[in-house]
C-alpha cells in the first residue's frame, strides 16, 4: 500500500481486530497499523504480550480476557466498555486472539457497537484452527486426504455438547477441527465413535499453538481421552481429527528446523513413485 494510504483510526471508532493464533509475526499489517494509532486497546487473554509492545506509547491497555473455568469479564460488559470508550471520543482497538469472527464472539461485539451507533471496522486474523495446525505441520486440506473440513466448537452456548448434531458433523466431513474441546473431550469422542468414525482414526491436539510453549499430542480417537489425561496438557488447544494428521509425519517443519528428519516420506501409505531413470 502506498505511503500515506493506510487506513486512519478516527476518534469514536472501534476497530475489531484479530491478533492471530499467538506468534506476533502472524499479526496482519492492518493490525499493526491499528496498534500504532489506538488510544485504547481492549485485549484478550490469548493476545501475546509482545504484540502489545507495538502499541502507541500513550495507549491505554485494558485487559478483557475470557478463559474457560476462570473468573473473567462478562461478554456484554466487554461490549459496552467498547461503546463507552468510543462515545468518549477515543480511538478504540478491540484486539482478539485468532480471528474475531471464528468462535471469537466478534460478531456479538460488532452487533452491540452497531446497535449503539458506533462505527466499526473489521480486521480479520489468522485463525488458530488453520495457523495453529500449520505450525504443527498439519494442513487442514490435502488433495489426497479430504475435500471437506469442518470447524466446530467443543461446546454450545450452554457449555455442553449435546445441542450439536455430532452425527451429521461426523458423517459430513473428512477432517474436523475442534476449538475449545478439551473440557468435553470424553463426550465429543463418544459422539464421534457413536457416529461411526473409527477408533484408530488419527487425532492431534495442539496446545499454545504457534508460541514457544507449543506442544503436540498425536493419538487416535479411541485413545485420546486416556492420552490427554496422561499428558497433563492444558488449554488453549486445537484438536484435529482426520487423516490429515498423518501429514505431520513429513511436514513437521519446526522439527526439521530443530534437526529432526521426517518420520515417513509417504505418510498416506500410497507407495513411493518409481525412481526416474
Amino acid at each position: 500500500m502506498p505511503s500515506g494510504a493506510w487506513p486512519t483510526l478516527d476518534a469514536g471508532w472501534v476497530w475489531l481486530c484479530g491478533a492471530g493464533p499467538g506468534d506476533p509475526g502472524l499479526l496482519t499489517l492492518h493490525g499493526l497499523n491499528a496498534l500504532r494509532q489506538a488510544d485504547v486497546i481492549v485485549y484478550d487473554a490469548l493476545v501475546q504480550k509482545s504484540i502489545l509492545d507495538w502499541a502507541h506509547p500513550d495507549a491505554e491497555l485494558v485487559y478483557a480476557g475470557k478463559r474457560g473455568g476462570k473468573p473473567s469479564a462478562k461478554q456484554q460488559d466487554i461490549s459496552l466498555t467498547l461503546v463507552d470508550y468510543a462515545r468518549a471520543g477515543k480511538r478504540v482497538l478491540r484486539l482478539k486472539g485468532g480471528d474475531p469472527f471464528v468462535f471469537g464472539r466478534g460478531g456479538e461485539e460488532a452487533q452491540t457497537l452497531v446497535q449503539h451507533n458506533i462505527p466499526v471496522r473489521i480486521i480479520p486474523g489468522i485463525s488458530a484452527g488453520i495457523g495453529g495446525l500449520a505450525y504443527a505441520g498439519i494442513p487442514v486440506t490435502h488433495r489426497d486426504v479430504n475435500q471437506s473440513v469442518t470447524f466446530v466448537t467443543g461446546h454450545d452456548q450452554s457449555g455442553e455438547t449435546t445441542k450439536l448434531n455430532w452425527d451429521a458433523i461426523s458423517k459430513g466431513s473428512q477432517v474436523l477441527v475442534i476449538y475449545m474441546g478439551m473440557k468435553h473431550i470424553a463426550q465429543i469422542t463418544k459422539h464421534l465413535l457413536d457416529a461411526g468414525r473409527p477408533a484408530d482414526e488419527p487425532v492431534a491436539v495442539v496446545t499454545e499453538a504457534t508460541t514457544p510453549e507449543q506442544q503436540v499430542l498425536e493419538t487416535t480417537l479411541g485413545n485420546i481421552v486416556a492420552d490427554l489425561e496422561a499428558s497433563e496438557l492444558t488449554p488453549p488447544a486445537i484438536i484435529c481429527v482426520g487423516r490429515s494428521v498423518h501429514m505431520r509425519q513429513v511436514l513437521d517443519w519446526q522439527g526439521m528446523m530443530a534437526g529432526d528428519a521426517p518420520r515417513n516420506l509417504d505418510p498416506l501409505g500410497r507407495g513411493r513413485p518409481a525412481e526416474q531413470p
